[in-house]
């Protein structure tokens, strides 16, 4: 689990899951769709039928990257207004 928050981050990782397996379902089965007629064929619709999948991934990663960024510049926010007041201490 790459979000450990409440719901936000069950349902982005549950979101995360279930675009993983469309990446797998779609491309297995655009690839025994078109095994029969060429290999070539089958190999390109797998990565087709795998493409929405993929972005999805790719969507949600950003999500969560986004996410870990933000609160990265909380703590740093938090840590820096603590040192600001050390130093207005002296």
């Amino acid at each position: 689990m790459r979000l450990e928050e409440n719901a936000l981050g069950f349902i982005v990782n549950f979101l995360l899951g279930v675009a993983w397996a469309a990446v797998f379902i779609g491309a297995l089965s655009s690839f025994l769709s078109f095994y029969q007629s060429s290999f070539f064929y089958a190999l390109v619709s797998a990565l087709i039928g795998a493409l929405p999948g993929m972005i999805a991934i790719l969507f949600l990663e950003h999500i969560i990257t986004t996410r870990q960024k933000y609160q990265e510049l909380q703590k740093q926010t938090k840590l820096l207004q603590l040192l600001l007041k050390k130093l207005e201490e002296k």
